[in-house]
């Protein structure tokens, strides 16, 4: 204080003037940390979500929209050249008011289309000029006349009340996503939940249009998959916007249901399932199986909680659960020489299980894992790291 009234006046004035400056740049800097975007004013979560809700539905939605897939880590998928959904891309998203969209992403490896109506989905990926096709569920009569009022403030309370006995779930966060007022909220498990830490969700204030959802895994301050809204606009769609074919010489590829699906259902219609259908128990599956089904009562440390035989009579399957949760394992044990052992997994990166071969997609959220032994194929799956996988699956003589 004494040095300030030993100084001349406009050597105080500069001081002052030097003060007032830094206080100008810290609040500009403040702002601009916060976006100086506007939010929706603070509520609480379950009427958050119901004003969301009970908003009235846009005519249509345009969008720009950024997608992230950090799910794969270096090597998961050696020699895989991938596409757009394997590398992740910037895009498009057209959706009108009748259940017909399309999103387009576009990447230096591969652009993908994907557009759908209420009878089926398709996606064009460029990178290997293929078609796949798949036909949606038929939806009952009934259900199409259905009121869409949101449900009450109570009801949204109670369903968070239940959901909170197994995860965490923040408060409503009011923030802005793509230029508009919006709500964020994230969800993590209490227990079990395997490698993954937490999804994140955003929609907008004013209609409830979801903006932004990403998944971590755990320990990640970085989303592993994530797709967000960069830019929005509510209003009528063209329909040239959402009328998009592949093109002509696009090879042709179906995902509906696999072939020891149809066959059960076939069975279903003729009267006599195969032998593997409601088999429960797992002296009932040894019984049935046909081949031996290795099923240990622990298997890296998580007990054995359920036994079944699905599938036909030329497609058994059975299936093992260890654990509980997210943070469970599942077990698929079935003839080396079924039909259902010819999938893509036998293309994957090699791993030695003590005299078997495995084939191995390691994940940020979690690992699969297919092998051979005596005549019978495994396939090993959860939200666990790639040396649990494989010690479970060494376990396994």
């Amino acid at each position: 204080m004494k040095l300030l009234r030993t100084l001349s006046l406009p050597r105080l004035l500069a001081v002052v003037a030097v003060v007032v400056a830094i206080a100008l740049a810290g609040t500009a800097i403040a702002i601009a940390a916060r976006g100086g975007a506007p939010t929706p004013p603070a509520k609480p979560l379950a009427r958050a979500i119901h004003d969301s809700l009970a908003a009235p539905d846009p005519s249509g939605i345009t969008a720009r929209i950024k997608f992230t897939n950090k799910l794969f880590p270096s090597g998961a998928l050696e020699g895989k050249v991938g596409s757009a959904l394997m590398s992740g891309a910037g895009g498009r998203l057209w959706l009108t008011n009748n259940g017909r969209g399309r999103l387009e992403l576009q990447s230096t490896a591969g652009d993908v289309q994907i557009v759908w109506n209420t009878k089926r989905v398709t996606v064009y990926d460029a990178s290997s000029n293929t078609v796949y096709t798949r036909d949606l569920p038929k939806r009952e009569a009934s259900r199409s006349h259905e009121s869409k009022a949101a449900p009450s403030i109570a009801e949204i309370s109670d369903f968070l009340s239940k959901i909170s006995d197994r995860a965490n779930v923040t408060t409503a966060q009011p923030t802005n996503v793509a230029g508009r007022t919006a709500y964020s909220v994230s969800v993590s498990p209490q227990h079990d939940g395997g490698l993954l830490g937490s999804v994140h969700l955003a929609w907008d204030a004013a209609h409830g249009v979801p903006l932004r959802v990403a998944i971590y895994a755990q320990g990640a301050s970085k989303p592993v998959l994530a797709l967000e809204a960069t830019d929005i606009s509510y209003g009528p769609v063209p329909a040239a916007n959402v009328d998009v074919s592949p093109p002509t010489d696009a090879k042709k590829s179906s995902l509906g249901p696999p072939t020891h699906t149809r066959e059960r259902r076939g069975q279903k219609e003729r009267g006599h399932e195969g032998a593997g259908s409601n088999v429960s128990g797992l002296a009932a599956v040894k019984a049935a199986a046909g081949f031996k089904v290795v099923a240990p009562d622990t298997l890296v440390g998580l007990p054995r909680k359920a036994a079944q035989l699905v599938g036909g009579q030329v497609s058994k399957t059975a299936l093992l659960v260890y654990g509980e949760g997210l943070g469970a394992i599942v077990l698929a044990e079935s003839p080396a020489d079924s039909p259902a052992n010819r999938g893509p997994l036998a293309s994957l990166p090699t791993v030695s299980l003590d005299g078997a071969t495995g084939h191995e997609l390691a994940t940020e959220l979690g690992t699969a894992l297919a092998w051979r032994r005596n005549r019978v194929a495994y396939v090993l799956a959860g939200s666990l790291p790639p040396a649990a996988a494989e010690a479970a699956a060494r376990s396994l003589k």
